[in-house]
């Protein structure tokens, strides 16, 4: 199922509605990775076809560099950290008041040109010559003065200026020399930790040295025959401890790859009654083998990913799933006790809602052709997706493989469903004494 969602790149919306959050997430990310492979494989496929047709690569002339600092990281200044440095209403308030300045300086002096050629203009004709002269030299003074007031204000904003910069060459200056201090200090604090750490090496070194000749020397007196027993005693512990752990191990290794040599194959129930269904009739004996014909499923049934027909998942669960004894106990003997039939999400967290955190059922699924693990939590539920293709049983998104629910179940009953350890199947949800859900499964 999770190969056929990577390949197509696209999960129905019937299937991913009985996802959990987790397994959302795990399957997020093998689409992502997929799409990055897919992409990757693209690229190395057009370069192969560019260096076969010999077409030259445009070089790629843009390129960003970085101004660096003592330390040979890249210098990063943030304005305003500084005490010297201004805030930014204060830049603002001075830029506004520059701006200001000029703003009047112009409308002074187009004012003042404006009055001028109306006073040359109406006193043309009757100030005299030498008067008019007079007045054109006052005029021309007050220019001048007008002239040094600019120029005296420009020099003063050139000398702020430079005492700005000098300030920030400053400031620049003590940074360079706090991040030199700064790397001195670590260079130091390395030099000293590396003379620590010699030194320790030399303690343990020596202190070895006197472990082993301490040892030589009891070893030369105790060489006899008592004491060769006690070390032979000792080998054959350590020997049996390895062993014991090897199998350990191994053991653990195919509880995860469970082969699919021990499938089940049984007969199906026909009949249900009294307060407890009736256990279905014991199987004819067939031979245990897993051969093709058992693994694929039947011709009659289509598989597909999801489906809304509930006789279309009760015909699938009886000629595929019954030969394999699903939803039976372990050895197969009755049906297990936490196996529901054919339940929505909220009849399932009805059930769950009578008892405590830890209980769990497996339900077959309304929409999709498979099963679903609900369980609950202390504040919540939750429900895990179980792929019941390819003639095995597996949580979606993990890689260990069941040849029957039991088995699956009986795995997560010691060990946890997700990383983080919390859903671990403590008890069974059964039936409600007066209705069996799974009869129109077994009919």
């Amino acid at each position: 199922m999770l190969q056929q969602i990577l390949t197509d790149m696209f999960i129905a919306p019937e299937l991913l509605a009985e996802l959990n959050e987790e397994q959302k997430q795990v399957l997020f990310i093998k689409m992502r990775e997929e799409q990055i492979r897919r992409w990757k494989d693209s690229e190395a496929r057009l370069e192969k076809e560019d260096a076969t047709l010999k077409k030259p690569k445009k070089a790629n002339v843009k390129s960003v560099q970085w101004l660096t600092g003592m330390d040979s990281d890249v210098w990063v200044w943030v304005m305003g950290d500084h005490p010297a440095d201004k805030s930014y209403e204060q830049i603002c308030d001075d830029i506004i008041a520059q701006r200001a300045t000029l703003q009047a300086q112009r409308e002074a002096e187009e004012l003042r040109a404006k009055k001028e050629a109306e006073l040359v203009k109406r006193f043309s004709s009757v100030l005299m010559d030498s008067e008019l002269q007079s007045w054109r030299q006052e005029v021309e003074r007050q220019e001048v003065e007008r002239q040094e007031v600019e120029r005296q204000e420009v020099e003063r904003q050139e000398v702020e200026r430079q005492e700005v910069e000098r300030q920030e060459q400053a400031r620049q200056a003590a940074a360079q020399q706090q991040n030199q201090q700064e790397v001195e200090l670590k260079k130091r604090e390395a030099e000293e930790r590396r003379r620590a750490e010699e030194e320790v090496r030399r303690v343990e070194q020596k202190r070895k040295q006197e472990i082993y000749m301490d040892l030589r020397e009891v070893r030369e007196e105790r060489d006899d025959q008592h004491w060769q027993d006690s070390l032979r005693k000792s080998k054959a512990a350590d020997l049996r401890r390895r062993s014991i752990a090897k199998q350990t191990r191994d053991d653990h290794r195919r509880q995860s790859v469970k082969a699919l040599e021990r499938g089940r194959v049984a007969a199906v129930t026909k009949a249900f009654g009294g307060d407890k269904p009736a256990l279905p009739p014991k199987p004819k004996p067939r031979n245990l083998t897993v051969t093709s014909d058992t693994l694929n499923p039947k011709q009659g049934v289509r598989r597909t990913l999801s489906t809304s027909g509930r006789e279309h998942i009760i015909r699938w669960f009886q000629e595929e799933q019954l030969p394999f004894r699903a939803g039976f106990e372990k050895d197969q003997s009755r049906v297990a006790s936490w196996f529901h039939g054919i339940i929505s999400r909220q009849e399932a967290e009805d059930l769950l809602s009578e008892g405590v955190p830890g209980h769990f059922l497996v339900r077959v699924s309304e929409r999709i052709l498979g099963y679903v693990l609900s369980y609950r939590c202390k504040e919540e539920f939750k429900h895990f997706l179980i792929d019941a293709t390819e003639g095995c049983y597996m949580l979606l998104g993990h890689q260990i493989r069941f040849t029957s629910l039991a088995e699956l179940v009986e795995y997560h009953e010691g060990e946890p469903i997700t990383m983080s350890g919390g859903e671990q199947l403590l008890q069974p949800c059964g039936q409600k004494p007066s209705d069996v859900d799974y009869a129109d499964l077994f009919t």
